[in-house]
């Protein structure tokens, strides 16, 4: 192992535990009455966990076919975005990509507890991974290097999985609902020891200036004052223009990420793809247009585990009116 990778792996935990916990989230009975049903579905959702992988997916197949039955708002964004960003498939193509995603989410709310729960020794056994070697090569720079992902349906179970081969920070956005968020960040903590809030550039970037990567997936939309219109599948999107700012202030390679669920209960496959080359530009512009192209040849080849019930298209330039 090179010596920028070596110093990464023999000081990163340590530092990692001397970073600051996020913000304190307030005082809260955790158990007072509204949140016993939701310590019921986390109780129950514990329970799957330990059933075995495959008897998972057919059950989080058959939640999220219930799921896509009763809820009439999030069919409805699905639908709207598969038809915005697929207008070459058909009617017929569209609708099977409707159901597999809700079936994808439902196995992704499984894989939360498995991310939460499960032991490095049964996931490991549950995935291989491709390209570690871009991320120790981003490492030896020393500043870090910002892992580019994006919001898959398999995001959670994703990160769990590369915490086996190499510790890196998380964003942190918390949970309007006070004993979920208390599940969640401890789930998280297990594996990432810590959590930066989503909007904390000066976090991610001590986190970069010591040689730790960060987890980013910047293609939400937050609004225009956060960014600006760059293509998405070619539609004007609000995006983030974050990834070129931090990139930038942290002197910090951008390597690409993307985890896929592979059918047949047959696990995961980890991809970490080559460091993005001459990244920062010298035009933000040109840079948050990158960023959205390769988000969008990841999402093209499992289009189906992408996360779209998100109104990814919500905020509109002037004058047009909203898709949803």
């Amino acid at each position: 192992m090179k010596k920028g990778a070596r110093r990464y792996n023999e000081n990163s935990r340590t530092r990692l535990e001397d970073m600051d916990k996020p913000p304190n989230r307030g005082r809260h009975n955790l158990y007072a009455p509204r949140y016993w049903p939701t310590w019921l579905g986390v109780g129950a959702l514990w329970c799957l966990t330990r059933l075995p992988y495959a008897l998972q997916v057919r059950i989080g197949r058959q939640l999220g076919h219930l799921v896509r039955l009763v809820a009439a708002r999030r069919r409805h964004i699905t639908r709207v975005n598969l038809a915005l960003c697929f207008p070459e498939r058909s009617d017929t193509e569209r609708q099977r990509m409707l159901v597999e995603n809700f079936a994808s989410m439902g196995i992704g709310l499984l894989e939360m507890g498995m991310s939460w729960w499960g032991s490095d020794r049964r996931l490991k056994k549950l995935c291989s991974i491709e390209g570690l070697e871009h991320l120790h090569k981003a490492l030896e720079g020393g500043n870090g290097a910002i892992l580019l992902s994006a919001h898959f349906t398999t995001m959670e179970i994703g990160g769990r999985l590369l915490s086996i081969y190499t510790p890196f920070q998380v964003l942190y956005r918390e949970h309007k609902n006070a004993a979920m968020e208390h599940v969640i960040s401890r789930g998280r903590e297990s594996f990432t020891h810590n959590a930066i809030l989503r909007d904390n550039l000066l976090g991610m970037r001590r986190s970069l200036k010591q040689n730790i990567p960060v987890w980013y997936a910047p293609d939400q939309d937050f609004g225009i004052g956060k960014g600006m219109f760059v293509p998405f599948f070619g539609i004007p999107a609000a995006t983030i223009t974050a990834t070129s700012t931090l990139a930038r202030m942290a002197h910090s390679p951008v390597v690409p990420f993307v985890q896929t669920r592979l059918p047949g209960s047959r696990g995961y496959r980890l991809t970490l793809l080559p460091a993005m080359e001459n990244f920062p530009g010298n035009d933000i512009e040109e840079d948050t247009r990158r960023i959205n192209a390769t988000i969008e040849g990841c999402v093209r080849k499992q289009p189906e585990q992408y996360l779209w019930a998100h109104r990814r298209f919500k905020t509109r330039p002037e004058g047009e009116r909203s898709f949803y």
